[in-house]
């Protein structure tokens, strides 16, 4: 089965000159392809040279709420001319963080609101980062009209009624390793009820390892253990869900399946 992971931080540090290596065991696990993102400058820059020296990388870059007050125009031209990149399939991650607050949460808010405007005009859709911060999240979504470009929530952290929310937004809900956790029950009731047009599976890596390797640093080809704990939840195989999640990452990252 071939698998999309479509958030991870291969970028990040504790990769740095092993990238090749977490790529092969990424794909003899069958995660075949992966969404880079980025969250500032350098790790923007950091997610676009992986992409283009491997085929079946892509990059998401964006400005993420934890260095909100850092964003100003001269960050932001820099931003449009990443953004301008063909290996570029969305922006992000942005959104609010309210658990850190290592932003003032008005200057999240309008950095957020002006990404937003960004990813409209660019017609681009976008990673969404929320962590405390369900209801300002949705209320600016839903002002934002993001159906009409896309959006993804990553990571997706709440229960099946803030699933409703977010899907009846138009957005797709995508999950980490955190739906294979036995004490994640918000997220056990919600990963039911996703349609399977809308649904995402990601790493978030270095982060949130799943089962069975709670505790070790994550890497790309866990993916594979969320595809089979969304499979054991949805009653159904690890096979139907790779293949759904993986058309619907081509669909929202508008790419062409051999792309």
């Amino acid at each position: 089965m071939d698998i999309f992971d479509s958030h991870t931080h291969l970028n990040d540090t504790p990769y740095h000159g092993k990238e090749a290596d977490y790529i092969e065991a990424a794909r003899q696990l069958g995660v075949k392809k992966m969404a880079i993102v980025g969250s500032d400058t350098a790790l923007n820059a950091g997610a676009l040279a992986l992409a283009h020296e491997y085929p079946n990388l892509y990059a998401i870059v964006g400005w993420h709420p934890e260095s909100s007050q850092d964003y100003d125009a001269a960050k932001e031209a820099l931003l449009l001319k990443q953004l301008a990149d063909p290996k570029v399939v969305a922006l992000g991650e942005i959104g609010l963080d309210y658990h850190w607050d290592t932003s003032p949460r008005e200057i999240q808010r309008r950095v957020f609101r002006r990404q937003l405007d960004l990813a409209r005009s660019l017609h681009m859709p976008v990673s969404i980062h929320s962590r405390d911060a369900f209801e300002d999240t949705y209320d600016i979504l839903k002002a934002a009209h993001v159906e009409e470009f896309g959006a993804i929530m990553h990571s997706f952290t709440g229960d099946a009624d803030w699933a409703r929310h977010f899907l009846d937004s138009g957005l797709y809900i995508s999950y980490s390793g955190i739906v294979s956790f036995k004490n994640a029950p918000e997220e056990h009731a919600s990963a039911k009820i996703i349609p399977s047009d809308r649904l995402l599976v990601e790493t978030d890596a270095p982060y949130l390892t799943p089962t069975p390797y709670r505790g070790r640093q994550n890497q790309p080809g866990y993916t594979r253990y969320v595809v089979e704990a969304l499979a054991k939840l949805r009653d159904t195989t690890p096979e139907v869900i790779a293949q759904q999640t993986w058309d619907n990452a081509h669909h929202i990252f508008r790419l062409k399946e051999d792309a």
